[in-house]
């Protein structure tokens, strides 16, 4: 729950504090100041099955309080949180408030605070609050590292069931309350604010020539913004540099004009040393910098000059726009205003989401080498999708396209978007859907009693939806469905196949092969729980019979495991499920108990902030110990489309114990920790931003952990209730365990 809570923090912060007006004063952290029954300046996130609201018959101090309180059947978290600006000076920021508690369970409640990029925080997640308990006086102190912070959000939350309430908010400064702390200088991007409004841009009219040249003009924007050291060092705001230079791109009559805007437009930007030396050819570099179109893209020779001086110029290991999380190394984006206020953007606004967007990937994909297209051809193509887009849907829907076009299933748009939400319906029907053998068969009801109701039972192939066949719908909406590979494309267009905006949905559907059509009622998200599927009631740990165990990542924990391999030490066999997100990182925890010794298992690729596109790859990495009283009974590992990112991790980690079989389908093919940003229009995503692959190289991308044993579930297996890979599972440790 805790690694959950960060990332839909991190996300949240990112939406909400761009743009915030810079202030001195912080209002309202007491909760007194309420307008429509909302705490003014207060927002929220997390499940919706919690009641957030004032509370004006229990408070600590004046009137109100912010209450929590937990209203369903399967817990998960909430959050009250308040953006502060990252503008001040000082070591230390410190949040203090007071917490009030009732029948907490499954969980903890607490006070928050976090700082960005990566910087500090802390949820009270190994003190927080269980049980009854009275209004007491809680704090959280950080470390404010104010020349890096963006970001700064506290909050108080529940994780799991009962009520909470917070009151008394305070933030204070090396001891000062706010009003006296001095203010950070700011960069002189930060302070150039002409066109947060708008491009002035609200059309292109676009041909061939004028398509080529802003495709130059792309190429040449993100380069400058990786290699120049002015822009590195945030002496520009080249979101806006972009809109100045814009109309006289348009407006150019041939190449040779257009070379000369662009070559005065470089060398306003400021003197830098050519002190650079050839990058030195080494066997650990993974992915070379794409700069041949620099030389191959019939520009200008003194172009060609001032672009390659400046990919040889001098420049610091800190840019702008780019930084490494300090506890992962991971790579994160900064300084990517979301323009949360332009839900549509104008022309310029939409060309700069396709330029931020495109050379993100040109410059800090760790696979670029696995889209299987030339990646400039792609910026071609979607310059005039992007211009052309005559609303919010079209302008997120050609967002998505571009997305599926990189085959990263980290990649796509990311957190609740109401535009898209309505474009998929707000609506579902209650059974779940899962392409077995290329066939949308029903394997599940997100609601027992509603999906009952329906007349389908488990095994039902439904053929048609709203009288057009699942195959062409499948063809149609591929393109705004982004994965790593089919399977996951699949997967994830099933959780979209019975959404509408309607109260019902008609359908054909084969049984017995015998066509059948019937009329299907929708629900919202209130009264079905569309993730009642992830929601696995199994027990982590049990025995199979007496001489197999088996575990399920998805709720075991670290501290269960000794008392576990005590039990299991005698058997034959342990089935470990990873058909699932493991519930805590158990990569390195649980190998210690698999494997006799030390064993490399992993290396990753990683980029580089002076040299954009480079990405070179690092030592292997280990897993295990040296341990005599390892587990010698055979070790059989599930996967299928579901085993995703730390999934995958785990499953290269485990199959390097001696007796270890794999067996399963395709995974999702998304290895890596992700590295978020935003597009205009808070648009969120991500892509996985450390490359990962087997100690020989062999790539984890797109083809996802193979298995030993391809095993998949068929159609007949779903309607006779059969868990196919446990089968076959079982069978394996039979055979090689006698």
């Amino acid at each position: 729950m805790k690694r959950v809570l960060v990332l839909v923090i991190v996300c949240f912060l990112a939406i909400t504090t761009f743009g915030q007006k810079k202030e001195k004063s912080i209002k309202n952290l007491d909760f007194e100041n309420v307008k429509n029954g909302k705490a003014v300046y207060w927002q929220s996130f997390g499940a919706d099955n919690y009641i957030l609201k004032i509370d004006s018959a229990i408070s600590q101090n004046g009137k109100h309080s912010a209450l929590i309180e937990f209203n369903g059947d399967s817990p998960s978290f909430k959050a009250w949180s308040y953006n502060i600006p990252a503008i001040y000076q000082g070591k230390t920021i410190k949040l203090t408030g007071y917490i009030k508690t009732e029948n907490v369970t499954d969980g903890y409640a607490g006070i928050w605070m976090q700082i960005e990029p990566s910087i500090g925080f802390d949820n009270m997640s190994n003190r927080g609050l269980k049980g009854t308990n009275d209004w007491a006086k809680y704090e959280i102190e950080l470390d404010l590292n104010p020349s890096e912070a963006k970001e700064i959000q506290i909050g108080g939350l529940l994780v799991g069931k009962g009520k909470v309430w917070i009151d008394n908010f305070q933030i204070t400064i090396d001891g000062k309350q706010l009003d006296s702390v001095p203010l950070k200088e700011i960069s002189k991007a930060e302070k150039d604010t002409e066109f947060k409004d708008g491009s002035k841009i609200n059309s292109i009219e676009l041909n061939n020539k004028k398509i080529e040249n802003l495709k130059t003009l792309g190429l040449i924007w993100g380069f400058l913004k990786y290699y120049h050291p002015s822009i590195s060092d945030g002496n520009y705001n080249w979101d806006f540099e972009l809109f100045r230079i814009l109309p006289e791109i348009l407006n150019c009559k041939n190449i040779t004009e257009r070379d000369e805007i662009i070559t005065s437009w470089i060398k306003n930007l400021g003197d830098y040393k050519l002190a650079r030396k050839d990058n030195e050819q080494t066997n650990d570099i993974k992915l070379k910098p794409d700069l041949d179109w620099i030389t191959n893209s019939n520009l200008s020779k003194e172009l060609i000059s001032e672009l390659q001086n400046i990919s040889n110029s001098e420049r610091k290991d800190k840019n702008y726009y780019i930084g490494f999380d300090k506890n992962s190394d991971n790579l994160y984006f900064k300084n990517e205003d979301p323009y949360s206020e332009m839900k549509y953007p104008d022309a310029g606004f939409r060309l700069l989401s396709l330029y931020r967007y495109w050379n993100i990937i040109q410059f800090y994909f760790p696979y670029k080498n696995l889209i299987e297209e030339d990646w400039k051809n792609v910026l071609t193509e979607f310059i005039p999708k992007f211009i052309n887009a005559k609303n919010e849907l079209e302008y997120k829907l050609t967002t998505l396209e571009l997305i599926a076009r990189v085959h990263d299933t980290h990649a796509n748009i990311w957190g609740y978007d109401n535009t898209l939400n309505n474009y998929w319906g707000k609506k579902y029907s209650p059974l779940g859907i899962k392409f077995i053998e290329n066939k949308a068969i029903v394997t599940d009801y997100l609601d027992q009693k509603l999906g009952k109701e329906t007349g389908l039972i488990i095994g039902d192939n439904i053929t048609k939806i709203n009288s057009k066949l699942v195959t062409d719908i499948v063809k149609e909406k591929l393109k705004y469905t982004p994965a790593s590979n089919y399977p996951t494309q699949l997967r994830n267009l099933s959780d979209n196949l019975l959404r509408t905006k309607d109260s019902i949905i008609n359908i054909e559907f084969i049984r017995n092969n015998e066509i059948h059509n019937t009329t299907l009622k929708t629900f919202t998200t209130k009264e079905i729980n569309i993730y009642s599927k992830y929601l696995k009631s199994d027990t982590c740990f049990k025995f199979i019979n007496n001489e197999i165990a088996y575990l399920y990542l998805g709720s075991i924990k670290k501290s269960y495991l000794p008392e576990i391999f005590k039990k299991i030490k005698n058997t034959k066999g342990l089935v470990i499920d990873l058909r699932c997100y493991p519930s805590e990182v158990m990569a390195y925890c649980l190998s210690k108990y698999l494997m006799p010794q030390k064993t490399k298992f992993v290396k990753f690729s990683m980029c580089n902030i002076e040299n954009a596109g480079l990405f070179t790859l690092t030592e292997c990495f280990e897993v295990g110990e040296k341990n005599e009283d390892y587990y010698k009974g055979e070790v059989i590992i599930l996967i299928n489309e579901t085993t995703q990112s730390q999934a995958e991790y785990t499953t290269m980690a485990f199959r390097v114990a001696p007796k270890a079989t794999v067996i399963g389908s395709t995974t999702a093919g998304a290895d890596g920790n992700t590295s978020p940003f935003y597009l205009p229009g808070s648009i969120e995503t991500m892509i996985s931003g450390i490359g990962v692959y087997y100690p020989d190289g062999t790539e984890t991308q797109r083809v996802g952990i193979v298995p030993d044993i391809e095993i998949k579930p068929s159609i007949q297996g779903i309607k006779e209730g059969r868990d196919e890979l446990m089968e076959k599972a079982i069978e394996i440790i039979n055979v090689k365990g006698n």
